[in-house]
């Protein structure tokens, strides 16, 4: 298919891996599909923004992808995936986004295609893992020898960002976790929530990208990409190991989350409790009050300066009446 314009459309970056451990070489932002060649035991990592919409158009027939390749590179679905197929693996994984000058702890997507002699990598939004690896790649080149190499570096960058949020995520718990088992009463629901949302949201991504690991591991041998059997499993341990972590955090999480509730519980239970001896106390009263405020003939002390003083002790008597009982009911 032509294309419109010479250059890579969407290229983010290039890299040409040189055999015998030589120092990579990054393409010009102006290269050609013409630049895109490779030597001898050497390799292509090929990074590109699908903000432009002519990636579609230049991944066909490029390299000889097939089509489902050319689809998984260019899908806009918010899942992980991780499929191989004829000595190839493709997919999409999932990391964090980053802002120019800042890292943030919205959930991205990276989707990749991994070959012999070939590894695209294409993402919407700036990552956080994938720039990691770039800036990997440009210290030390000589220890990526094939593309799944830099798959494992990808996956890998990944599980430590996991690690740094976890830590980060760990530290606001300690603050939430002091002021809960504080004396003084303060409700930290407000704080508490989006730590317990973003816990939740990272072990479910996490689990989903266990899974896959673990299924793409037990493939046919015939589908399988030299060297993927033992990259998944050295990523399997790495994620599991992080796993752990994630899940004891949502575990902490949940339980300070009950132990807030249990405090709310406490303070509304002694409200309520306060109130109802309030009007254990001030029922006898009413009725005193209320009986003498009853328009009929014939009440007592009706006549005479003393009525009210007598009724002052009615009321006073009450509220001692009221006191003994609930003494006698050990409610005081």
């Amino acid at each position: 298919m032509a294309l419109l314009t010479p250059t890579i459309p969407g290229l983010v970056w290039a890299y040409r891996f040189h055999p015998d451990k030589k120092p990579c070489t990054r393409l010009a932002t102006e290269a050609t599909r013409d630049d895109l060649g490779v030597e001898d035991g050497g390799f292509l990592w090929l990074h590109l923004n699908l903000a432009d919409q002519r990636v579609p158009a230049f991944l066909d027939g490029f390299q000889d992808l097939p089509p489902d390749v050319v689809s998984a590179l260019t899908t806009h679905d918010t899942h992980a995936s991780i499929t191989l197929d004829e000595q190839m693996v493709y997919g999409t994984l999932v990391d964090f986004q980053r802002e120019f000058d800042s890292e943030t702890r919205d959930i991205g997507w990276l989707h990749f295609v991994v070959t012999e002699k070939l590894i695209i990598t294409t993402r919407l939004q700036p990552l956080r893992s994938i720039d990691r690896v770039r800036v990997a790649v440009e210290k030390n080149a000589g220890r990526y020898r094939r593309p799944i190499d830099v798959f494992e570096t990808i996956v890998a960058e990944f599980q430590r960002t996991l690690i740094t949020l976890v830590l980060e995520l760990t530290e606001e718990l300690n603050h939430i976790e002091d002021i809960v088992y504080d004396s003084a009463q303060r409700d930290e629901r407000r704080r508490l929530a989006p730590v317990r949302r973003t816990v939740v949201r990272l072990h479910r991504h996490l689990r989903t990208v266990l899974a896959l690991m673990r299924r793409a591991a037990a493939a046919d041998d015939d589908d399988m990409l030299l060297g993927f059997d033992d990259v998944a499993a050295r990523l399997t341990s790495r994620l599991e190991a992080v796993d752990h972590d994630v899940y004891a955090l949502q575990d902490r999480a949940r339980l300070l989350h009950e132990e807030i509730d249990s405090k709310q519980s406490s303070e509304t239970n002694r409200h309520l409790y306060i109130l109802s001896l309030m009007t254990a106390f001030l029922l006898p009263p009413s009725l005193v009050t209320g009986f003498f405020g009853m328009n009929t003939s014939g009440m007592p002390f009706e006549h005479g300066e003393t009525g009210t003083m007598f009724a002052v002790i009615f009321i006073a008597l009450s509220i001692a009446i009221a006191w003994f009982v609930l003494r006698r009911a050990r409610i005081l």
